[in-house]
């Protein structure tokens, strides 16, 4: 059996003992129950191996070991895998010296970064105040339950995460500040605090790096360095930020219950704090401070999606309004606003009966639903008035069917197959599957809204229309030579034209539509004008162009602060923390999962020429330096190297620590054991663009693993966001085009002309592409909202699009700038009042002060931008040279080709009450 040695012995599993913190006391001071007491904490237990790294002998001279790690045996091995074997060899309680705030992945704690308005925080005003704030913190206490007799109160000695020593783990700059402070009250010499790593009183090397900021270092002529700019061990002149860490254990439901609200008398602490030292600025941040303040941009969203609904409630009615008052329907534009409303709330109930949970990227939702419905209710408005006015109510909406629901399904089948495969487990991006999935069925539910409810509307409003009714007050509207004693006012409110003005076949009442009558008057006729197209080429040329200019400069967007409200402590946090603290990369764990020749010189050279240029911690320096002060040589025999290692230089004080990065296997009987695994840590010195640094460390690294003869692996819990972000991100946006393609592929099969399904294509990939480019020149990172509003930019454009193509392609036996206009007049005008109240629900949300929102906003906004120049400019001058051609002969049945129809008519005084066609 294989056993692994930490410390120099073995302890077996069942005789560890159990530490103890400080107990948690109730109101009278005695200890709580013994179910609610720490049941210890850090255990020297035997490291099993064997379902992960298992130890062996290796097939080689010496008899070496080795771990062979399942996980790292190809050069393909994911983050995870390797996170798996790391906690395998180097578990979290096996961290309690070295790094601990920065290798491990934290669970619940309390983070506070402390900076000073004027001066250094090691001045000796700022650094007892910053002391006396750590000892209040520390004896802070919070009673659960609240009220009762069974309530104990906790402290911070209770909750902390406690060492080998049952001491609580802090920060080394404390340690180093109190040190300081001593010497001051005991008038010794200060000692030398340097950076980015220092030595203890105990002789101890700590790297500080992350928890002093803003630091000043003293030149080797005495001159003062920049902030950051010192090198290894220089000696700090001053400080202008300090960060504190305050890990809890949180094992056990009563244990997270206490820490979360220990965390929350945390913040009320700061708060009070701050109040009276307004001569340092705190920035407190907790486990729970992202997850509150990502939340909490739906709080202040929710009057500006109230104003949303508003102002797009006003524009909806006067885009369904007309001179004429019985063909003016303007409540069917509330009524569509109202269906969108009610499949809303139909889709947030579903959600809370099946449990599910909300989250701010729903407030994307809203505008998916109000695009896709508002265009299918302008576009049904816009059939009915192209309809036989002779006709029978009955037939005027099943001609509307006719004409608009096939376009409508393919386009909601369209929203329901992008956000369908982008919401599949396809996607590694839980908050698009989840956004996506709540969106496929909020927009189903709308669809059935919309055959449903606002049919049933639109079919009322008809019978309005039929029985001379007002079109707002329905309230039945005079004959001409009534009106004609009425005053002026009420002539111009009850204007209308009846029944002897609409005998022609193709009553003009159109035109007294405003929108209808400037496309059908002004623009069709511009945008086709022979001198207008090279224009509208030229500009389709530079949209392309910017396009591609920020497609280029794409940046993925990691930071999480970027989801969040405006004005929160995470953002607040974060500023700091990247204003003082973001001189050095996160720790990296430097793993040499195999046993290996460390004696041999050729290896410790190489090991040491791999964490040159870093700051680093090591052992294995540090032992070779220990050995070298005392005059040994470097390369010994293997007994004798790791016997001074045990026995010696893990013994000395300074040195004990680095039994926790060192793990020992045995091997025959009274023979040392060898080095089975090891750690050390690396910092790199990073500039602004630290992003893009560590994306070049990481691969440069990841390369000499594969090519070094020690095999070694690199980890940091951040690798596994930062690698994968990349295919995260970019994921859900391949799977929606591939749902494009596939559809447009079946599409092609059941449309008469396979081009619409081509120019769609098409389409769809200009305005992705267009949105794309330009959110990134207005400075919109490539983050989980912006790749949530790509996809919906999908189904928005295939709604504005999709019936302009397929109105033009179905027309036959005139030119192409006939068809175009036709095309314009029939689909353009509700693409334009679409976007028109689209854009105005737009408005208030882009006043939301969150990162979040304004994200949402700026990405909507240029979805239906680009979306408009291709429906109202791009399309209508591309379609007048390029295909499809319309040289072929009439096909029955197309769009505008509808059969002529002979009406016989049966009068009433006021209005036609049956008819009787024949074909």
């Amino acid at each position: 059996m294989i056993s692994v040695i930490n410390r120099g012995h073995l302890t077996p599993a069942s005789s560890l003992p159990r530490l103890r913190a400080t107990e948690p006391t109730d109101a009278s001071g005695s200890p709580g129950p013994p179910s609610t007491r720490w049941a210890g904490s850090w255990q020297r237990s035997v490291l099993r191996l064997g379902a992960h790294a298992p130890l062996h002998p290796a097939q080689g001279p010496a008899g070496q070991y080795r771990v062979e790690a399942e996980t790292c045996s190809r050069p393909s091995t994911s983050w995870r895998r390797w996170g798996n074997l790391v906690d395998s060899l180097f578990p979290v309680n096996r961290s309690k010296h070295a790094l601990y705030s920065d290798l491990q992945t934290p669970g619940r704690y309390g983070r506070v970064i402390v900076t000073t308005r004027k001066g250094s925080v090691l001045d000796p005003v700022h650094l007892d105040t910053i002391l006396k704030l750590h000892r209040r913190i520390y004896q802070m206490q919070v009673t659960v339950p609240a009220t009762g007799f069974n309530s104990f109160n906790y402290s911070f000695s209770y909750l902390c995460l406690p060492d080998d020593k049952n001491v609580c783990i802090i920060d080394d700059i404390i340690r180093a500040m109190e040190e300081i402070q001593s010497a001051r009250t005991s008038n010794r010499s200060i000692p030398v605090l340097r950076y980015p790593i220092t030595q203890l009183a105990d002789g101890r090397q700590a790297y500080i790096g992350h928890q002093l900021g803003g630091v000043q270092g003293w030149g080797p002529s005495g001159a003062v360095r920049g902030p950051g700019t010192g090198a290894r061990g220089e000696g700090v002149r001053s400080a202008r930020a300090l960060q504190l860490t305050y890990y809890l254990q949180a094992r056990g439901s009563l244990m997270d219950r206490v820490a979360s609200q220990w965390e929350k008398a945390f913040c009320t602490e700061l708060q009070h704090f701050a109040a009276l030292h307004p001569k340092l600025g705190l920035y407190p941040s907790t486990s729970s401070s992202l997850r509150t303040d990502f939340q909490f941009s739906s709080v202040l969203a929710r009057r500006p999606l109230l104003a949303s609904l508003g102002v797009c409630g006003v524009l909806a009615i006067l885009c369904c309004s007309m001179r004429d008052c019985v063909r003016s329907k303007p409540w069917l534009g509330l009524l569509a606003l109202l269906s969108i409303t009610l499949s809303g709330l139909t889709a947030a109930g579903i959600l809370n009966l099946t449990g599910a949970t909300y989250n701010s990227t729903y407030l994307g939702i809203p505008f998916v639903m109000l695009g896709h419905g508002l265009f299918g209710s302008f576009e049904m408005l816009s059939s009915w008035r192209r309809t036989r006015e002779d006709q029978h109510v009955k037939e005027r909406v099943a001609s509307v069917f006719e004409d608009v629901m096939l376009r409508f399904s393919g386009s909601t089948m369209l929203h329901l197959m992008t956000l369908g495969l982008a919401a599949s487990p396809l996607t590694n991006m839980e908050a698009v599957r989840l956004f996506c999935r709540t969106a496929a069925l909020a927009v189903t539910i709308s669809y059935v809204y919309m055959l449903s409810f606002y049919s049933s509307c639109l079919v009322f409003t008809g019978y309005l229309e039929t029985g001379y009714r007002h079109g707002c007050f329905c309230r039945r509207v005079p004959k001409p030579d009534r009106l004609d004693s009425k005053p002026a006012w009420y002539r111009c409110l009850m204007y209308t034209r009846y029944q002897d003005e609409t005998q022609t076949t193709n009553p003009p009442h159109g035109d007294s539509h405003l929108l209808l009558g400037c496309v059908r008057r002004c623009y069709g006729d511009w945008i086709t004008n022979t001198y207008v197209k090279p224009f509208v080429v030229l500009l389709y040329l530079v949209y392309i162009s910017f396009g591609l200019m920020g497609f280029l400069q794409v940046t993925q967007g990691s930071d999480p602060s970027a989801l969040v409200a405006m004005d929160t402590t995470t953002v607040l946090y974060t500023r700091a923390q990247q204003r003082y603290f973001s001189s050095y990369s996160p720790v990296i764990g430097f793993y040499i999962y195999e046993s290996a020749p460390y004696w041999n010189v050729t290896v410790q050279r190489d090991l040491l020429e791999y964490a040159k240029g870093f700051q680093r911690i090591s052992w294995l320096e540090a032992y070779l330096n220990y050995l070298s002060d005392r005059n040994q040589s470097t390369s010994q025999p293997r007994e004798n190297f790791t016997r001074t290692l045990r026995h010696s230089f893990l013994r000395e004080p300074q040195f004990a620590h680095f039994a926790d990065d060192i793990i020992f296997a045995e091997r025959g009987q009274g023979e040392e054991p060898d080095v089975a695994a090891s750690r050390i840590f690396l910092v790199a010195k990073t500039t602004e663009n630290k992003r893009e640094e560590m994306s070049v460390l990481l691969d440069t690294l990841r390369r000499l693993s594969l090519t070094s003869r020690v095999r070694f692996l690199i980890f940091n819990p951040s690798f596994v966001y930062l690698d994968r972000y990349a295919a995260a991100v970019s994921s859900p946006l391949r799977h929606s085009l591939l749902a494009v393609l596939f559809l447009l592929g079946l599409s092609s099969l059941a449309v008469v002309e396979p081009l619409v399904s081509v120019w769609l294509g098409l389409t769809l990939l200009s305005v992705q592409f267009g949105v794309l480019g330009f959110m990134t020149l207005w400075g919109v990172e490539l983050d989980c909202m912006s790749v949530l509003c790509l996809i919906s930019a999908l189904g928005h454009s295939a709604d504005c699009s999709g019936p302009l193509l397929c109105g033009f392609a179905s027309g036959r036996g005139e030119s192409r700038t006939r068809w175009v206009r036709v095309a314009l007049e029939r689909h353009g005008v509700p693409s334009l009042q679409t976007l028109i109240c689209y854009s105005a629900a737009l408005v208030p949300v882009g006043s939301v002060r969150s990162n979040l929102t304004h994200t949402l906003f700026r990405c909507l906004t240029l979805t239906a931008g680009c979306s408009a120049l291709h429906t109202l400019a791009f399309l209508p001058t591309l379609l007048t040279f390029l295909p499809p051609s319309k040289s072929r002969g009439h096909r029955p049945g197309g769009e505008g080709q509808r059969q002529e129809v002979e009406c016989v008519e049966m009068n009433d005084s006021t209005r036609v009450v049956d008819q009787i066609t024949t074909v």
